[in-house]
């Protein structure tokens, strides 16, 4: 069974860093993209970041470009998403997904084929 299970989220201060985990299980990781997505209240999930597992080539939205890395580790079959530089517009729940599409163009939520049930990560300013 596939399973994605995200960790890490919490309450922290504009500037601050904060790191996010999604343990995955299930299958042969290196046939998928992964990816990490947001959604804020009242507004719809958006593509945060995006990594291919076998090449590891990644794939970032502009307003987290610099900010944000997204990385994985074979071993512990863990994704990543280091925040840093934190801002009150950072502040939702984080989705990590998965897909054998190509995360390196864009591919809208609804065509994603699994997904953790997120983590919440609240700003303060």
């Amino acid at each position: 069974q596939v399973q994605l299970v995200e960790s890490g989220g919490g309450l922290v201060q504009a500037g601050d860093s904060r790191r996010l985990s999604c343990a995955v299980s299930g299958w042969a990781l290196s046939n998928y993209d992964m990816g990490w997505f947001r959604q804020a209240p009242g507004k719809e999930r958006e593509f945060v970041a995006a990594i291919r597992w076998r090449s590891g080539s990644t794939r970032y939205a502009d307003s987290v470009k610099g900010r944000f890395t997204i990385a994985r580790d074979n071993v512990e079959n863990t994704v990543y998403l280091q925040m840093n530089s934190l801002k009150p517009e950072d502040t939702a729940v984080y989705y990590c997904a998965a897909t054998p599409k190509s995360l390196l163009t864009a591919v809208p939520p609804r065509d994603m084929d699994y997904w953790g049930k997120g983590t919440l990560v609240t700003v303060s300013s």
